[in-house]
């Protein structure tokens, strides 16, 4: 991990999800502060950018050095945590949780010089269409987010397989269905009576029907184009029917 604010990441190394990962040898991670390659008595790493502008860029020297002291230690591909990057998904997620070793940079201001993206940089990725004061929030994510798929690292890995987005939602990554824990009734609202039937074949139906109809009302775009089987269809079918019942009763 490369940040010149490395403390940053004590709030994701030092609890929950990553913390239990690190303690269980299951995650290491190391950071590299492009500050300590730099030669001159403030440690500059930022300078005006060519072509005037406003804010700073990130000078490539202490960059470079810092990438490649980092890669004499792990051989993993460099991921540049940029705007303008490939949007970060849960599939991502997965095929970067299957690689051995990955170094995240961090960048700051308004950026890097490019000829580190085009001479180091592996890969550019997005947590979406805004902009952040720098990296090191996107790469907590990116860390977190890989920490948690990780073997041995959640008390039930299940959990991490059937989550929203997850590789295991059928007919594609789906919302995730609504959950429901003791008391059985809380403030008037009570369980879903299916989930207390114990019949596990009825509760798969109930969760999937959720799923499809949650994703269908609040990600519409994740459906787009997809052919639903005969009973992926009944199932969202009987989601829209429910909620338009719903509906027709509290207008009464």
């Amino acid at each position: 991990m490369l940040s010149i604010f490395p403390r940053m990441f004590n709030a994701v190394l030092e609890n929950g999800i990553s913390a239990r990962a690190l303690h269980a040898g299951a995650l290491a991670v190391r950071l590299w502060n492009p500050r300590d390659f730099t030669d001159d008595a403030h440690r500059t790493v930022d300078q005006r950018p060519y072509g005037g502008g406003a804010g700073m860029l990130m000078k490539p020297a202490p960059l470079a050095a810092a990438i490649d002291a980092a890669r004499r230690v792990n051989d993993g591909p460099v991921v540049y945590l940029s705007p303008q990057g490939e949007r970060l998904d849960q599939r991502m997620l997965d095929e970067l949780a299957r690689l051995p070793a990955l170094i995240l940079l961090a960048g700051r201001y308004e950026g890097i010089d490019e000829r580190i993206v085009q001479s180091r940089v592996d890969r550019e990725i997005s947590l979406g269409d805004y902009v952040l004061a720098g990296g090191e929030l996107a790469a907590m994510v990116v860390i977190e987010g890989v920490a948690r798929l990780l073997p041995g690292v959640l008390g039930n890995q299940q959990s991490a397989r059937q989550d929203s987005f997850s590789a295991d939602s059928q007919p594609c990554p789906l919302l995730d269905c609504p959950h429901y824990t003791r008391p059985e009734v809380f403030e008037g609202r009570a369980v879903p009576a299916v989930l207390l039937s114990g019949n596990h074949g009825e509760i798969r139906r109930w969760r999937l029907m959720q799923a499809l109809g949650r994703t269908s009302e609040r990600r519409p775009e994740l459906l787009a184009g997809l052919k639903l089987d005969r009973r992926q269809s009944e199932l969202l079918k009987a989601y829209r029917r429910g909620k338009n019942f719903q509906s027709e009763r509290g207008d009464d």
